[in-house]
């Protein structure tokens, strides 16, 4: 959370020239605001993957996640993510969803998360996705190759 307070600082007073080097493809899997909401963040900066975060629960608690590399040539493209204690998540892109697992159970199917203004309210987020398009295109790009 304090990272996107910074960059979001950072843009505004920066500008267009920030705008352009940062991207972020948010996906979520859940309700916000309940138990079973989780969010993860992709980060681009100056055309190279950076920053993960992984968000979850009611209160959207943050942890920041690592890129542990791609998975094994015999299993579907994707890509792995470790947390600080070392437990793993493996990521493999589908269609526009994100196939999400880690330990024990079923994949959950992330879908892109829109951040921006419902109805006229909130604020609109300029480094993010416009689309579930162009996240996955961001998402191929920067972390399956």
């Amino acid at each position: 959370m304090h990272k996107s307070v910074s960059v979001l600082t950072s843009l505004l007073l920066l500008g267009p020239l920030a705008q352009a080097q940062t991207k972020i493809a948010s996906y979520a899997y859940g309700k916000p605001g309940t138990a079973t909401y989780e969010r993860l963040s992709f980060w681009v900066e100056a055309g190279k993957r950076t920053d993960i975060y992984y968000a979850y629960g009611a209160a959207r608690k943050e942890v920041r996640l690592q890129y542990a590399g791609k998975k094994q040539p015999a299993a579907p493209a994707g890509f792995t993510l470790r947390f600080a204690n070392g437990s793993l998540l493996s990521v493999v892109p589908s269609g526009t969803l994100l196939s999400v697992s880690g330990g024990k159970g079923a994949a959950k199917r992330f879908a892109w998360e829109y951040e921006g203004p419902v109805d006229g309210r909130g604020t609109f987020c300029n480094e993010c996705a416009e689309d579930e398009k162009e996240a996955m295109q961001l998402v191929r790009t920067y972390y399956l190759k």
